[in-house]
This record gives C-alpha cells, sequence and structure tokens, in this order.
C-alpha cells in the first residue's frame, strides 16, 4: 500500500499538470467568443434602444443553434484523441476531412433554419418593429454558420492533439477584429452605410470567416500537423463516414441544445411574473453562463485527456484521467461556490441600481452558489464519456434530468401551490439545481459503468476512419 500511494500520487499530479495546461487555452478562447456577443451587445446599445433588443433577440436564436453545431462536432475531438493516443495520427487526416464535410453541410442546413426564423417571431408575439432588424440580424450571423462547423471541425484536429494554443490565439483574433468591423458596419465609417444592430450580424459573420481562415493557413503551415496528412488529397463525403460521425456527435449536439434550451424556456415561463423579477433572473444567469465558461471549457480538456488515455494505455488509465477531471472540477465549484455567496450583494451592482432588483438578485445568487457543483460534476461527466466516445445514452440522461425532473420540479415551486406557496424565480432556481443534480448523479453513474466495462485497450473502428 505504501509502495503505490506515491506512484499514485505522481500520476495524479502528471494528470493534472496537463489537464490543467490543456484547459487554460480552451477557456480563453471560450471567454472570447463570449465577449464577441457581449460587443455586439454593447455596441447596438448605443445605436438604439430597439437595435439592442433587436441583437439580444437575435442571440436567442443563433446561440442555441451554434452550440447545436459545435456539440455535433466534439466528437471529432475525441477521435482525434484517441488516435493519437493509439499512435496512429495517419488515421486523423481523412476522418477530418470528412468532419469538415459534415461541418459544412450541417453548417448550411442550421443557417437555412435561421433564414426561416420570422413566423416563429410573429407567432410569439414580439413587437412589429423589432421583427425586421432581428430577422436581419439573424440571417447575417447565419451566413457565417457553414463557416464556424468547417471551423469545428479543424478545431477538433487541433484539439485532439492536446494542441489548444491555436484555437485561443484565433479567437483573440477574431475578437480582435470584431471590434473594428463593428465600428465600421454598425455606425457607418468610411462611406459604408450605417446598419445598427444588423451590421453586428455582418461582422459576426466576417469573424467566422476569418477564423476558419486562420484556422487553414495554421494547419497548412505548421509541420506539428504533417503526421495527419489532412491536406494529402481532396476527397469526397463518403456517407458510411458521415453517418458513423453523425450517430456519436448529434446525441451531444442534441444536449447541448436541450440544455440551452431549458434556460430559455424559464426566462419565458418567469416573464409572467414581472419586471423586477425577470431582471433578477437575467442578472444571476447572466454572471453563472460566464463562470460556466471555466467548467465547460475543462470538461473539453477532460474529453482530450480521457480519449488520449485511452487510446494509449486502454480503460484503467482513461478512468483515472476522468477522476482527476472531476476533482478539478469539484475544487472549481468549490471556489466559484465560495465567490457568489461572499459577493452575493456586490455582483448584482455591476448590473443595476434598482433596490429591489438588487435584492432579489443577491437571494438567486445563493441558489446559484449550490448549482455550481452539480453543474460542474455534470459536465465533466458528460466530457468524460464523450472520451470514451459514449454519447446516445447521455444524451437520454440528460434529458430526463432536464426536462422531466429539472423544469417540471422548477415549475411546480416557482408557479403553482403543490409544494407550498408559489415561489417565483426561487422556485426555478430550485429546479435547477435539483435538474442538475440528477443529470449529476445519472452521468457518474454512466461514467462507472462504462469505465468498468473497458476491460481492454479502448477500442478505435479503424474501418470508419479510412478506406
Amino acid at each position: 500500500m505504501t509502495r503505490n500511494t506515491p506512484s499514485r500520487w505522481r500520476r495524479s499530479v502528471t494528470e493534472l499538470r496537463a489537464l490543467i495546461w490543456l484547459a487554460l487555452p480552451i477557456v480563453a478562447a471560450q471567454m472570447s467568443h463570449t465577449l464577441l456577443g457581449f460587443v455586439d451587445t454593447a455596441m447596438a446599445g448605443r445605436v438604439s434602444a430597439v437595435d439592442l433588443a433587436a441583437v439580444a433577440l437575435g442571440n436567442s436564436f443563433w446561440v442555441p443553434t451554434f452550440l447545436f453545431l459545435t456539440g455535433v462536432l466534439m466528437i471529432i475531438t475525441s477521435k482525434v484523441a484517441a488516435s493519437n493516443g493509439a499512435g496512429r495520427l495517419g488515421e486523423t487526416g481523412p476522418l477530418v476531412r470528412q468532419a469538415v464535410w459534415l461541418g459544412l453541410w450541417i453548417g448550411v442546413l442550421c443557417a437555412v433554419a435561421l433564414f426561416s426564423v420570422e413566423p416563429l417571431l410573429h407567432w410569439a408575439g414580439v413587437q412589429e418593429e423589432l421583427i425586421p432588424k432581428s430577422v436581419n440580424y439573424i440571417k447575417a450571423v447565419a451566413l457565417g454558420f457553414p463557416a464556424v462547423g468547417m471551423y469545428q471541425a479543424l478545431r477538433g484536429l487541433s484539439d485532439g492533439l492536446s494542441r489548444t494554443k491555436p484555437t485561443m490565439i484565433i479567437g483573440f483574433l477574431g475578437l480582435v477584429l470584431n471590434v473594428p468591423a463593428n465600428y465600421v458596419l454598425v455606425y457607418g465609417k468610411f462611406g459604408l452605410p450605417a446598419l445598427g444592430g444588423v451590421g453586428c450580424g455582418v461582422a459576426t459573420t466576417l469573424v467566422m470567416w476569418f477564423m476558419l481562415g486562420c484556422m487553414l493557413v495554421y494547419l497548412k503551415r505548421s509541420a506539428l500537423y504533417d503526421a495527419c496528412k489532412l491536406f494529402e488529397r481532396f476527397e469526397w463525403p463518403k456517407w458510411p463516414v458521415q453517418r458513423h460521425l453523425l450517430g456519436l456527435g448529434l446525441p451531444i449536439g442534441i444536449s447541448l441544445f436541450s440544455e440551452t434550451s431549458m434556460f430559455a424556456l424559464i426566462a419565458l415561463l418567469i416573464g409572467s411574473l414581472g419586471a423586477v423579477v425577470v431582471a433578477s433572473h437575467q442578472i444571476a444567469l447572466n454572471l453563472t453562463s460566464i463562470v460556466f465558461m471555466v467548467p465547460f471549457s475543462l470538461g473539453l480538456a477532460i474529453t482530450v485527456r480521457v480519449g488520449h488515455s485511452l487510446g494509449m494505455d486502454g480503460a484503467r488509465a482513461g478512468l483515472f484521467a476522468a477522476k482527476v477531471g472531476i476533482a478539478v472540477a469539484l475544487g472549481f465549484a468549490f471556489l466559484a461556490a465560495t465567490s457568489f455567496y461572499l459577493a452575493a450583494e456586490l455582483l448584482p451592482r455591476l448590473y443595476t441600481n434598482n433596490p429591489e432588483v438588487l435584492s432579489l438578485a443577491t437571494a438567486l445568487l445563493f441558489y446559484a452558489a449550490l448549482y455550481q457543483f452539480s453543474d460542474s460534476v455534470q459536465v465533466a461527466c458528460a466530457g468524460a464519456l464523450r472520451g470514451y466516445q459514449d454519447t446516445r445514452i447521455p444524451m437520454v440522461l440528460t434529458m430526463v434530468a432536464y426536462w422531466l425532473i429539472g423544469l417540471p420540479s422548477g415549475y411546480i415551486l416557482g408557479l403553482t401551490d403543490l409544494a407550498g406557496p408559489a415561489q417565483g424565480p426561487a422556485g426555478f432556481w430550485k429546479g435547477l439545481i435539483i435538474g442538475l443534480s440528477a443529470a449529476a448523479l445519472f452521468l457518474s453513474v454512466r461514467l462507472a459503468i462504462i469505465g468498468g466495462r473497458r476491460k481492454k485497450r479502448f477500442p478505435l473502428e479503424r474501418s470508419h476512419l479510412v478506406g
């Protein structure tokens, strides 16, 4: 026992160091993507309230669609990491070539869907003056979705090889471009017409295509990727490979979309409780959304570490990497929860001076603090399961947790008297905690089951990747 303890401790430290250095650039990249939305909102708000509302409304449509597209292509990272761990880098080039085709056509389908949202705006009773600008903003952003799909496929190659710094650098270059592009297009500089909020959408699309170009140039010129043979030859889409990737990736996309749409539906349900309640809820939700970028990025890093460990050393190493990742997620959750608890009265003041809103937002941040533990664990477990390329059952488990447990619990506690007096937004936040705790429990059990089954080296499905 005493002989194994130092060895296990050294393995833990080594895995922890690898995970942290992998996750930090991903966190920075995700933060840069979040700041893109912040810049759009800030610049549109300086034009008019209508432009601000149009951009905010448009974001509620394209952001969940973006997460769906990103989720579908997350499986590429796991595939590349497993191939890299097994010393079969030559298979990653053909895989990613097919993934680029997959990203392209899913991006086109997402764009078509976004071009068709106007009837939904009329059905939802959105004010008529908002609809034209919202629709044009959404259409402008939609033109960048094919680029997003191809970029995410190429990003999966770089991230899967544990090279996450290029994604970070390209993300910040995109942010740097977004600011002047917004300035020129929103306010009409250099002889161009002032497009207002719609200009934010055009700028976002320009950034999306710019980032794709940067990633292509980097992968082409960097000798680090020569062994992958990505640019060795041109290939048309191969349906067996496309179907295989889609079968694994689609459940991830659906899971992310279902979680995002649950939050959107809660916002709509709370909307009937008045402006103070809505504002307080949005403040708490915005703060937790910013903090969520850390466990979300950690989940992506865990996927890489688990996939790489499985390919190199088999199941036991993969499960060990998953456990270290979950421990790190819990450590971050403790820091985030403590910060929310101690700064509950200060943080809402970044958004408003309204005493009623401040009071209610402060109360909700107590629930936000509790929320961190279950949310971090479920994200970490989901990332580990992606490393095992286990996606279908986790999708079902998360949908049950969110839509059959969390949302009904929040509705009962928040808007009905079935469990005592209606608690308003506090009831919905309790429902979120219940749902996320259920997801954390379900995914933890699933991870234990999958990890226990893999007694031999993790099998790479070679026939799906090459040939």
